[in-house]
């Protein structure tokens, strides 16, 4: 018997069962134990609603435990239609990710949806994608994380695949779609950035004579990373209306992106702060000075086109990696990253004693810690430099007033210890009378006199006043000096 009640908006509800015939076919709202028991079966609302080609489809949701809850549903489902938000109950990952990621293409840059649209049609999509949303949990998320790391998938990958679902589902909580996010805390944790491995200042110096006088386009792209710490694609994307040579100024307005390893295009910098003034060495302004020159493969710059170029087109993020190892290759240098050229600048600088604030405000870094953290191992020289200054400060007042330095640790052996350093009775070591006599230092008289000997070297009165007796080392003890 058909169970179907229309609701006052659109849809409709209605009770269904699992329930078969002979030829195996569901009998849905034909079964005749929905009409005789009111707990077989469960309830179902069923609605047309618009889908993206413009036609209309019906969607249909079971598994509601009562009619109650299915008119709820129902309505939430047609309050969302108006504003083109389907608040579907049963919307599996796959078409919320894909829903989120169309969203998410109006606000963040390209280079990003590109990566967020790797992860999630290529990884999460085939793995999760069927799953109702609603059912997503932490186990399944645990399972598709070790499968990965079972077909020996990279951890930076697959901590950046579930960086990218977590951040999907936050937003997910934040619009009460759920109540909780299974992605938090993390399933995998972030791993350490590998251990970089930079040139010292004699290699970078042969990289640079060699290449002038081999590339010499290259040797000045070397030169403004190293001189300004400008990111890779800050410089490639760099335009001579930006750079203002006599005031050995410029301005980061854009960086170069590739997208798919095939598109370039120009995008905003990476942070707020990115985009700001930077201040030009004069060895920096002569290359850019040459870049201007005809001897910018043989003929002028065209005005306001870019500084790095190949015939007024700017050059691909990926051939220029590769000029620059086989450069490296010939110069004699080991191979680093291009961006490691920007960490060059941080660590000369840094070496040459520049405080870490003013290295992060020339990396123009969000933060400081994001300076100290990132160059925590040029951190800790620093620190040891802070505290032999310190040290050294310390001892040379000593000198100027004792002619040597004095340090706490110098202090004779023999002294009683402060009163925070004394030891318990029965942890107090036994002493042993040396064998030649002690030096005199002050306040170890009252220990080391009888109470006659302290009266005998009682200060004397004269009539100038009180006189101290001055104490020599005796034999026998100490005795007042004769004046």
């Amino acid at each position: 018997m058909r169970s179907s009640r229309t609701t006052g908006d659109r849809g409709r509800v209605y009770r269904r069962c699992g329930c078969r015939d002979d030829h195996r076919r569901q009998l849905g709202t034909r079964c005749p134990h929905l009409a005789t028991d009111p707990r077989h079966g469960s309830w179902a609302f069923a609605v047309d609603a618009p889908s993206t080609d413009g036609h209309r489809r019906t969607i249909r949701r079971a598994g509601f435990p009562d009619e109650t809850d299915a008119r709820i549903a129902l309505r939430r489902f047609n309050e969302s239609l108006p504003i083109g938000v389907v608040t579907d109950p049963r919307q599996s990952t796959a078409d919320y990710l894909t829903g989120w990621l169309a969203e998410k293409e109006l606000h963040l840059k390209p280079t990003t949806i590109a990566r967020y649209r790797d992860y999630i049609e290529q990884d999460l999509i085939p793995a999760l994608g069927a799953i109702p949303l609603d059912d997503l949990t932490r186990p399944h998320l645990r399972a598709f994380v070790t499968n990965q790391l079972r077909h020996h998938r990279g951890r930076v990958t697959v901590h950046r695949i579930m960086s990218t679902l977590s951040s999907a589902l936050s937003d997910a909580v934040t619009g009460e779609r759920l109540p909780r996010n299974p992605a938090k805390p993390p399933l995998i944790s972030r791993p350490a950035a590998a251990e970089r491995h930079l040139w010292t200042e004699e290699e970078a110096a042969r990289f640079l004579r060699f290449t002038h006088l081999t590339d010499p386009l290259y040797a000045d792209i070397a030169e403004l990373m190293i001189g300004t710490g400008l990111r890779k694609g800050e410089v490639l994307g760099l335009r001579w209306n930006d750079v203002h040579l006599p005031e050995r100024t410029l301005f980061v307005r854009a960086t170069l992106s590739v997208i798919d390893n095939t598109r370039l295009l120009l995008t905003a910098p990476k942070t707020k702060g990115s985009r700001a003034w930077v201040a030009l060495s004069d060895r920096v302004a002569d290359a850019l000075d040459d870049r201007a020159g005809s001897r910018a493969f043989g003929h002028i710059t065209p005005v306001g086109g870019y500084v790095f170029h190949r015939h007024g087109r700017p050059l691909h993020p990926k051939t220029v990696l590769d000029r620059f190892h086989l450069l490296c290759d010939k110069a004699g240098v080991p191979r680093i990253a291009l961006h490691d050229l920007r960490h060059l600048a941080a660590s000369f600088a840094m070496a040459a004693g520049v405080p870490l604030p003013i290295v992060s405000k020339t990396l123009r870094h969000r933060t400081l810690s994001t300076t100290a953290n990132i160059y925590a191992e040029l951190t800790r020289l620093a620190e040891r430099a802070a505290v032999d200054a310190i040290a050294w400060t310390l001892n040379t007042a000593d000198r100027a007033d004792l002619g040597r330095p004095a340090c706490r640790a110098r202090r004779p052996w023999h002294q009683n210890p402060r009163p925070h350093h004394r030891l318990a009775a029965h942890q107090t070591p036994q002493e042993i009378e040396p064998t030649t006599a002690w030096p005199m230092w002050p306040g170890d008289h009252t220990a080391t006199t009888s109470r006659r000997d302290i009266k005998k070297a009682a200060p004397a009165r004269s009539g100038n006043g009180l006189r101290p007796a001055v104490l020599q080392v005796g034999t026998t003890g100490f005795e007042p000096a004769t004046p």
